[in-house]
């Protein structure tokens, strides 16, 4: 399950601890993102000379990034309260009128998932977004009236991984939008050794990098990665993570220099061994893997594609010269030249 994997991008249980423990308390403490923060700087700088809320912010792109985080930073910069909840929780109108009725002025309402809020509840959000204020139904049939609540003004900050699955007029009342990207293995870097500052851990920077290079530009999956090499540090090499230590421990675990586990390089040398590097259907796919279909789409298959290990065909999925390399196999005649291969040495820089 993905759940269970070390590089899964999503949270795990084990993570919120350390997510609260590790995460900054400032835009000068955030690292990354760089236009992002420059940005939120100079409009939480202005709202704040004038006295006034911020715009509504939309924070979008893969899971394990910083929405979240960002979103406690905006509040504590702004220097006031943040409520929290997710598109899921929120299930009809009532649960969403009764928590914007309880916020002050300035408040920062998180709503997490915000993609998956149910139709009508997005019908109640339109008008306390634009005009904030709510316009509720009194009493059924005939004698039933409208009656229009004024809001405080507050900042809804909304964060999700498919911005795609937003409606258009939700989209719109959202006057910042900001999409997160992968971090760079030097951004990582920083981040993994104020984590092993903050945990008392003893790390060489070489380590540290060894770390950073297998995370698949993930801040969460790092610091996931730096608990496992401490524990890892802890009982077979007296504490201290050296990058021998960090290669030997990530290695145990079955994550390779690209970051592919186990279940990934099955999908792979499935295509290879099994299907000739394909063309090879889905289905067939998830059939011959014992994997799920919408589960290699959804969770394994955007990595592999980032990666440049595999194209989607009309025909099917492929394997490319460069998934050949990394596996240590000959690739056959028609893969040979392939524009994708070319891409590795892209992610040892920026992946």
């Amino acid at each position: 399950m993905d759940a269970d994997r070390l590089i899964a991008p999503g949270t795990q249980p084990d993570d919120l601890e350390t997510d609260v423990s590790l995460r900054p308390k400032t835009l000068r403490e955030y690292v990354g993102q760089q236009k992002v923060r420059e940005n939120l700087s100079i409009y939480i700088e202005a709202a704040l000379q004038r006295r006034d809320a911020l715009d509504h912010i939309l924070l979008y792109g893969p899971p394990g990034l910083g929405k979240t985080t960002l979103a406690f930073i905006i509040a504590s910069e702004m220097g006031q309260s943040i409520r929290i909840t997710s598109g899921p929780a929120i299930e009809r109108p009532g649960d969403l009128a009764s928590i914007l009725t309880n916020l002050n002025a300035g408040d920062i309402l998180f709503i997490d998932e915000i993609h998956r809020l149910s139709r009508a509840v997005e019908e109640v959000l339109y008008p306390a977004m634009e005009d904030y204020a709510l316009d509720l139904m009194i009493g059924k049939g005939p004698t039933a009236r409208s009656m229009r609540l004024e809001l405080p003004r507050f900042t809804l900050v909304g964060a999700t991984t498919r911005a795609g699955q937003l409606s258009a007029p939700l989209r719109d009342r959202f006057g910042m939008l900001f999409r997160l990207e992968l971090y760079t293995p030097d951004e990582l870097a920083l981040i993994l050794q104020r984590s092993a500052r903050i945990l008392n851990m003893p790390a060489d920077e070489d380590g540290i990098r060894e770390i950073a290079g297998r995370c698949r530009g993930t801040p969460r999956i790092a610091n996931r990665m730096l608990k496992r090499v401490r524990d890892f540090a802890q009982v077979r090499a007296g504490g201290r993570v050296t990058r021998q230590v960090a290669h030997d421990g990530l290695d145990l675990m079955d994550v390779d220099r690209l970051g592919l586990d186990r279940v990934d390089r099955n999908v792979l040398l499935t295509m290879i061994d099994k299907f000739t590097g394909g063309p090879v259907g889905l289905d067939t796919l998830a059939a011959s893997t014992g994997e799920d279909a919408i589960t290699i789409e959804d969770v394994y298959e955007p990595y592999l594609l980032q990666l440049g290990f595999i194209q989607r065909t009309p025909r099917g999925r492929v394997a490319t010269e460069a998934a050949y390399r990394h596996l240590n196999r000959t690739p056959p005649a028609s893969a040979q030249g392939d524009p994708n291969a070319a891409q590795l040495g892209f992610l040892d820089e920026n992946t």
